[in-house]
């Protein structure tokens, strides 16, 4: 089912994205700054039109290094012009001059002490055209603007988590539920995939309860029980006093959350709980079939609600220039559905 969306239906704006690499711009806000020193180089590399896979392997082929060596704290887009670090031994610093195409290039190397890790990272800046000729898209994406700041939007995972055709979701779900065995994928792709496939169950279920607080237009309210977590630090805990919370969660301190199934995840209870068992029951699992793969589906919790950084949008004349920065792990193309009121195409 369609997931629902946060602002009016009513409000939206028509138009195309990535018509060319240059309309989506992406820069990793990274989450602290190589010191100079150390056994491991870090490369800012801008590549355009160019798959995270892509890059990995030219790296790898030009150094001549083990793809696991590699460091990197995000995955970022293809159809894009994307800047990002990534690090490799500092023996390899002799070869650097050897990566640059017409379609990557290392703007700066420094070196660091440790190896770059998936997380590391406070976000993403981002830079996006919509080219539209809608008469009224300004008038309407100001409206927008305004409301997003006031109520945020729906932390969802995008689709392309969830593979082509949704296809790394369904193997996720046949190993869960056993229809499948990890023996059957590929050794070479095996920790990959299975890494990939069980992380989009957890985000299709993350989803879905996500869209039932929506729906029943529970989203900005503080019920008994949920999880919260605390914006400035990341903690969570378990509501005692809803009224209290309510006003931290109006005053912005505080932000609720969702699932991400695993043995490790903090749970509400009471009423909140009760939305989250009538999903993964829906589903045909039980917690005990993330035990089986407890390494890769320990369970976190994940903000409902997002709230970007210096949303602007401006006129210019191809269309709308939207300007923002989101945290690690949200998805560009989850605010601009809210514009869109519908899924933009992700390449």
């Amino acid at each position: 089912m369609p997931l629902p969306f946060l602002t009016p239906r009513e409000l939206l704006v028509t138009g195309d994205l990535k018509h060319e690499p240059e309309d989506f711009i992406v820069e990793e806000i990274p989450a602290y700054e190589p010191t100079g020193e150390g056994e491991h180089l870090y490369l800012w590399i801008e590549k355009r039109d160019i798959s995270a896979d892509f890059l990995a392997a030219h790296l790898a082929r030009v150094l001549n290094m083990n793809r696991n060596d590699l460091g990197v704290a995000g995955l970022k887009d293809r159809r894009a012009i994307t800047r990002q670090w990534v690090s490799v031994s500092a023996s390899f610093e002799p070869q650097v001059d050897g990566i640059e195409r017409d379609d990557i290039h290392v703007l700066k190397s420094v070196r660091h002490g440790n190896k770059l890790k998936t997380g590391h990272l406070r976000g993403n800046r981002f830079e996006i055209l919509l080219r539209t000729t809608e008469q009224n898209a300004y008038k309407t994406s100001l409206e927008l603007v305004e409301l997003v700041n006031k109520t945020g939007v729906p932390n969802y995972f995008g689709d392309q988590r969830f593979g082509i055709d949704r296809s790394t979701l369904e193997l996720g779900y046949e190993l869960l539920r056993g229809t499948t065995s990890p023996a059957k994928i590929p050794f070479k792709k095996r920790k990959f995939l299975m890494r990939l496939a069980l992380s989009s169950v957890q985000s299709d279920l993350f989803n879905q309860v996500l869209a039932e607080r929506i729906q029943s237009q529970t989203i900005h309210k503080v019920l008994m029980g949920e999880v919260m977590q605390v914006r400035e630090t990341g903690g969570v805990f378990v509501v005692e006093a809803p009224d209290v919370d309510q006003q931290r969660f109006e005053l912005g301190e505080i932000v609720p959350t969702g699932p991400l199934f695993g043995p490790k995840m903090k749970a509400p209870i009471e009423a909140a709980a009760e939305v989250e068992r009538l999903i993964l029951e829906k589903s045909g699992l039980e917690m005990s079939h993330f035990e089986k793969f407890s390494k890769l589906t320990s369970g976190a919790r994940r903000p409902y609600l997002v709230w970007p950084q210096e949303l602007q949008v401006r006129a210019v004349p191809e269309g709308l220039w939207f300007c923002f920065s989101l945290p690690s792990g949200c998805y560009a193309t989850v605010l601009l559905r809210e514009f869109l009121k519908g899924e933009p195409a992700c390449e």
